[in-house]
């Protein structure tokens, strides 16, 4: 039958320290936080996965994985060698998170952390496949219209699934899916009857093609974080107000990289970034309104903003009174306006615009505040990241 919705459903990842094609890959950064993370928030995120467990044999696995929102198995040195099998990890977790006595779920959920690109929805569709489909095991998959050849002993390539001698049409050829390998839902008592991920009736969730990917080596994680940058610019841009009718931007921690310099007669310096200032530049040619609105007094403030040709008020204890102000004098709504700070002063802001924003290096409450986290930090490109955005939507690009 199938599950109860109300029922517990546990996401395991296995996640062993030892890595022989990428050293150290499941804590390695990626996007600024590490591979593992990516998928505990893919299972937090989950409509149905209601615990999330990390299967590890390394403490600095365990650091991160309940740094993210998971609870940590300890896995045993004889089921985090090369020739253990993921089954073993699985059965070990279950024993530990379910021991007997104790209530057991009907499902669970096995995903792989070298997937990143697995969504939320990934997770409940499999979750949901199992259940519609009344199946004993489900698995992450994708339809296949590649022909597969297959040499045999004297070296002449056969048609593994296809006759080479007939040349189908893609539309007129039944139809095949791939095991992505990014995730399996199973019934947990088939699995520790059978002790393996497919048992009795299986059928395959589909996911799409784009959120297909495994990092195995260098180059795999570089192809993958290219890809998840190009799709979360992507999401950003699709989620900017339509049209963006002004950005303002915080000062320190923002143009600047929050530090400050000063010399022996207590003159006060600040480290901008060049780039940033290209990025105001180009914006300020397509006519945006800008201004900076910042809490230091500090004329650098004004010289800075000077020289970038930015309206700038400073020296404010609030900010969010002026900001109302100089919207209502230029004549922009605050639904349509993009308020970029990096510290809880900037919080009445953040919380009054259509579109907040913070520097990836923002304060924990800042980044909470945000509708995008940038991927740089502030003074170090963030302003220029977040230019090339609105430089995009103004000129029209998808």
């Amino acid at each position: 039958m199938p599950a109860s919705p109300q029922q517990d459903i546990v996401a395991i990842i296995p996640a062993r320290g030892g890595s022989k094609g990428l050293p150290r890959k499941n804590v390695r950064p990626l996007l600024g936080k590490p591979l593992l993370a990516h998928t505990i928030d893919a299972a937090n995120g989950s409509r149905h996965v209601t615990r999330v467990a990390v299967s590890t044999d390394d403490p600095e696995i365990a650091e991160v994985a309940r740094r993210f929102g998971a609870e940590v198995v300890d896995r045993p040195a004889e089921l985090a060698g090369d020739k253990a099998s993921s089954e073993d990890a699985l059965l070990h977790a279950l024993d530990r998170l379910f021991p007997d006595g104790a209530p057991q779920p009907e499902v669970f959920v096995f995903l792989q952390c070298t997937s990143p690109l697995t969504s939320s929805d990934d997770i409940d569709a499999l979750v949901e496949t199992l259940q519609r489909e009344d199946a004993d095991s489900a698995f992450l998959a994708t339809r296949f219209h590649h022909f597969v050849w297959r040499p045999d002993a004297s070296g002449d390539f056969h048609g593994v699934n296809h006759d080479r001698s007939v040349r189908q049409l893609r539309q007129d050829r039944p139809a095949e899916y791939f095991e992505t390998g990014s995730g399996y839902a199973m019934r947990l008592a088939g699995f520790r009857a059978h002790r393996h991920r497919f048992f009795g009736r299986v059928a395959a969730a589909e996911m799409p093609e784009e959120h297909i990917g495994e990092i195995d080596t260098p180059a795999d994680f570089e192809a993958i974080e290219s890809r998840m940058r190009a799709r979360r610019s992507a999401a950003a841009r699709a989620a900017l107000p339509q049209p963006v009718e002004a950005l303002v931007m915080d000062f320190d921690g923002v143009l600047t990289d929050d530090t400050v310099i000063i010399d022996q007669d207590g003159v006060e310096h600040v480290r901008c970034s060049r780039s940033d200032g290209m990025g105001i530049d180009l914006l300020s040619r397509t006519g945006l309104p800008m201004i900076v609105l910042s809490r230091e007094a500090n004329t650098v403030v004004r010289a800075r903003c000077d020289k970038l040709r930015l309206d700038c008020v400073h020296g404010l204890e609030t900010k969010l009174a002026t900001l109302e102000d100089w919207a209502r004098r230029t004549g922009v709504s605050l639904a349509n306006t993009v308020y970029i700070g990096n510290d809880v002063n900037d919080l009445d802001c953040m919380g009054a615009v259509g579109f907040p924003v913070a520097p990836s290096d923002a304060h924990e409450a800042a980044r909470d505040a945000a509708r995008l986290v940038l991927q740089n930090a502030g003074g170090n490109g963030a302003v220029r990241e977040l230019a090339d955005m609105l430089l995009e939507q103004r000129n029209g690009l998808p």
